[in-house]
C-alpha cells in the first residue's frame, strides 16, 4: 500500500473530509497537524512549493494537492492505483 502523508490543521472541515475518504477506503496515512507547529507549516510550503491551504497530500512522495484534488481522483477512478488498492 501506499504511503499517504496529509498535512491539515485544527476544525479544517476540507482536511475532515479528506481523512474520511481515506478512512472509508481503510488507507493508512501519517498525519500532520500544522496548527502550532512552524516547522511543519514550513516543510509542508516547500513540499507543496508554497501552497498555503489544508489539507496538502502525499501519496508515495507525490504532491497530490488538497481535498478537492483528491475527491477528483477519486471521481476520475484514479485514487485506487495511485494508493495501490
Amino acid at each position: 500500500m501506499a504511503k499517504v502523508e496529509i498535512y491539515t490543521k485544527f476544525l479544517c472541515g476540507f482536511c475532515h473530509r479528506a481523512k474520511n475518504l481515506l478512512d472509508a477506503k481503510g488507507v493508512e496515512f501519517e498525519e500532520f497537524d500544522i496548527t502550532m507547529d512552524a516547522g511543519k507549516r514550513a516543510e509542508m510550503l516547500q513540499r507543496a512549493q508554497g501552497r498555503h491551504t489544508v489539507p496538502q497530500i502525499f501519496i508515495d512522495g507525490a504532491h497530490i494537492g488538497g481535498s478537492d484534488d483528491l475527491a477528483a481522483l477519486e471521481a476520475d477512478g484514479k485514487l485506487d492505483p495511485l494508493l495501490g488498492l
